[in-house]
């Protein structure tokens, strides 16, 4: 027989058995079906619906056994001829399968869902029907039909509901669906019951008391502040005390945006005309370019790529900006928007379902010509891209921790090929790999070496903690950066503290037995948040109540140590009563658009002091913070990474820079146990070059990138015996495969257990290599192999480049 055939991507295949699977194309869809286009597709022995992608559409010969195409979706949304090549690309060099290299570049609000349904017929008979069936019919006849309907999808019901639709009792109702999420959010309130009479538990008089303070908050704020789980709220609202309404969340993230400013009021210093023209010269080459913006804090980059992609969009063009964390978009975003207005689209994990499928469409119909947002953006479905850039390019959020697990540079050099495009690669603290390639010739090198205007670089000082522990000061603060906190507040300037860890005390034991409060699933301390009196894990996400005793020997003395961003907050408070203190971390920032509303309101200068983790440091421009203090910087220095010292440089450099920026001149006060070590001193003078010869020549010496590519390969099991056996075996096999092969130098390391994530136990196989095509073809054998071997039969397993260790 011959027809149609379409070669699909299918989603939920394992890598094991993951390739392109053919279909036949119905003759209703023939003229209608293209490559690219989502269908829906019966899979497996039991055909169950799932979603895929067509790849490849050719007239073939098949056999009367091929399944068919059960669905196409005709809503205008799907992947053009370039992404399936960025898929097939992800799929050759990140392991991934075909449809996880899909999934990356579409929306999770346009991914097709089929839903079935059974209801009971309008007329049946009950007399071939078996007791358990009647009983089932005798339930459902109680109740509505959207309950009934709940009732017959339970899986214990499934195999009466299937015997009872085979005998007509229960008709089958079929849907495809487009999940497009959800555009509300839950919010709870009380609702003014008298509650004097009721029994309640400690936890529900927590939530109503925390209500009482705020008049209304998000569900799941609520659930974090009172450290409760959402059963305890539900509960109130059963008994009338709190109610939970959606409330709606706009989905037109930028649609209305209007130009509130004039790009002619852009004026460039002489250095960034220098750069504005050499680089819009490569714009103007027609050809595929890379060019790497070195510059220094505060020397007028973003301004540079302002007009750049102007120039873009007078062309024709269209353009990419990607940023490296949420907390710099809206800060970014407002700046484009007030000079170009809603053709700026944005595209981050924090908007909704809803609002991320909304901006797709509004950016494939056209509407949208400049796209900013974080690594995702860069698959922005653009038709003709004159640039892209990648702000603060050095940033290790660029590279992708899952499946697929890529880095958003490689998919932007693939794109400006395809588009006769400029990369742009920007940042004070460039990646080693890019700078190393420029300083080759490989990248087009511009400098920025001097603040804008009349802007001076922060005066930056060193503080000797043990000089300050001599002196009998044991805690957090210097007593030199507690008076310049107060001469700051005098002045009525501004201040940030860095902190890179969140909580209150990070670890809690017993004194009598020693005992430390471990993470059950991770085996880790668990972090002391005092805001809601619980421990947490910052890994897995486990919490409970903080224990009034000892779990082990019952003692109530319980020693808690270390520093959050939590108690650096109170510690202010506690020094300067009338400080207005801003806390900026992963807990206060959950909501929708808390980064947007509280970096507005440091800004309009509703706050003295900003705490922070690393969401800080990087690319935020506050005129009036003259005063930065970089607080226990030790501990990322000695993180045990070879990139330990690459990314404390990175962070310390760019708070640093937040300092001075205005025309007020700035400070910034780095406290440490080690005040000369090379990597703290060269940051303070934010000498990267002297930084980058002395790092490099390290490297070089133990073989680390940019002289080989580091590929982890990475096992998981709940049993640690599988892990450890699964990783061992893996090492032989691929240490004999790479025996066999001269022409692929490669130095193996390990196996090493790694500890435990989430209940799963974890081992890590590391290769120095290069990460080329007889390299990944020898790997991919040797992973086949074991797809198939019973001692990884229950172990998870994965290859990683050039990503955290």
């Amino acid at each position: 027989m011959r027809g149609l055939i379409a070669e699909i991507a299918v989603e939920k295949t394992a890598v094991s058995f993951d390739d392109l699977f053919s279909y036949l194309v119905p003759e209703a869809f023939k003229d209608k079906v293209f490559e690219g286009m989502r269908v829906l597709v019966p899979f497996g022995r039991g055909d169950k619906m799932r979603s895929g992608v067509i790849f490849r559409l050719s007239e073939k010969e098949y056999d009367g056994r091929l399944k068919s195409i059960y669905s196409i979706s005709d809503d205008g949304i799907f992947l053009d001829s370039e992404m399936l090549s960025l898929a097939l690309y992800l799929k050759e060099t990140t392991f991934c399968t075909y449809y996880d290299a899909v999934r990356t570049m579409l929306p999770a609000g346009l991914s097709l869902t089929f839903e079935e349904k059974y209801a009971l017929s309008d007329s049946y008979s009950t007399e071939m029907l078996s007791d358990t069936e009647k009983s089932l019919l005798e339930q459902a006849k109680e109740l509505s039909k959207s309950k009934q309907a709940e009732i017959f999808a339970l899986p214990q019901n499934k195999e009466l509901v299937k015997s009872l639709s085979e005998k007509g009792v229960l008709v089958k109702s079929e849907r495809v669906k487009r999940r497009v999420g959800d555009n509300t959010e839950r919010i709870v309130s009380l609702t003014g019951a008298d509650t004097s009479e009721l029994r309640l538990s400690p936890k529900q008089k927590k939530v109503i008391e925390t209500l009482s303070e705020a008049g209304t908050a998000s569900l799941k704020e609520l659930c974090y502040l009172c450290a409760v789980t959402e059963s305890v709220v539900k509960n109130l609202e059963a008994k009338g005390i709190a109610e939970i309404y959606e409330a709606e969340a706009s989905r037109a993230v930028s649609e209305n945006a209007v130009p509130t400013a004039r790009l002619s009021d852009i004026v460039f210093s002489e250095l960034q005309q220098e750069t504005f023209d050499g680089i819009k010269k490569l714009m103007e080459s027609g050809k595929p370019e890379c060019a790497l913006l070195h510059g220094i804090t505060g020397s007028g980059k973003t301004s540079v790529f302002i007009k750049l992609i102007e120039y873009a969009e007078k062309s024709g063009k269209m353009a990419i900006l990607l940023v490296p964390e949420i907390s710099l978009t809206p800060q970014t975003v407002g700046k484009f928007q007030s000079l170009f207005g809603n053709t700026v689209a944005i595209i981050h994990s924090g908007l909704s379902l809803g609002q991320r499928a909304d901006e797709y469409k509004r950016i494939r119909r056209g509407d949208a010509k400049i796209v900013i947002g974080t690594r995702s953006a860069v698959f922005a479905p653009l038709k003709n891209i004159g640039i892209i850039v990648i702000d603060e390019e050095g940033e290790h959020t660029y590279k992708s921790e899952m499946s697929p697990r890529y880095h958003a540079r490689d998919i932007a050099k693939q794109r400006c090929f395809r588009h006769n495009a400029l990369l742009l690669l920007a940042s004070a603290t460039p990646s080693f790999d890019s700078y190393s390639n420029a300083l080759k010739g490989k990248y087009h090198l511009f400098e920025m070496n001097k603040r804008y205007s009349t802007a001076e670089l922060p005066d930056v000082k060193m503080i000797d903690m043990r000089v300050e522990a001599e002196n009998g000061n044991r805690g957090n603060f210097s007593e030199e950066l507690l008076c310049e906190l107060k001469y700051n507040l005098m002045k009525g300037e501004q201040a940030m503290l860095l902190l890179n860890r969140r909580g209150y005390h990070t670890y809690a034991n017993c004194i009598s037995c020693g005992k430390v409060i471990e993470c059950p699933n991770c085996g880790v301390p668990l972090t002391y948040h005092k805001v809601n009196d619980s421990v947490i894990c910052h890994i897995c996400g486990f919490r409970k109540g903080m224990p009034k005793s000892c779990e082990k020997c019952g003692s109530r003395f319980i020693y808690q140590s270390g520093t959050g961003t939590q108690r650096i907050e109170n510690e202010i408070k506690e020094y300067f009563p009338n400080a207005r203190v801003l806390r900026m971390d992963a807990d206060t920032t959950m909501s929708k658009f808390s980064y947007e509303k509280r970096f507005k309101e440091f800004k309009n200068n509703e706050y003295d002091i900003m705490v922070g983790t690393q969401m800080i440091a990087k690319g935020l421009d506050f005129e009036n913070v003259t005063l930065v203090g970089v607080l226990l910087i030790d501990r990322s220095l000695y993180a045990g990474d070879y990139l330990g010292y690459e990314k404390t440089f990175s962070l310390v450099t760019q708070v640093v820079g937040r300092s001075g920026r205005g025309a007020k001149k700035g400070r910034a006060f780095i406290q440490t146990f080690t005040p000369d070590h090379y990597v703290l001193e060269l940051a303070s003078q934010q000498n990267y070059k002297e930084f980058y010869e002395q790092e490099t020549a390290v490297r070089k010496a133990l073989i680390f990138p940019p002289y080989c590519d580091i590929c982890l390969i990475g096992f998981s099991s709940s049993d640690e015996g599988s892990v450890k056996t699964a990783s061992e075996k893996f090492f032989g096999m691929l240490k004999n495969e790479a025996d066999k092969r001269k022409d692929i130098p490669v130095i193996m390391l390990g196996p090493n257990m790694s500890g435990r994530i989430n209940g799963s136990y974890r081992a890590k196989i590391i290769v120095k290599c290069r990460n080329n095509k007889d390299f990944r073809d020898m790997l991919r054998l040797v992973m086949g192999r074991c797809y198939k071997d019973e001692a990884f039969k229950n172990v998870s397993f994965f290859a990683d480049f050039n990503g955290d260790l």
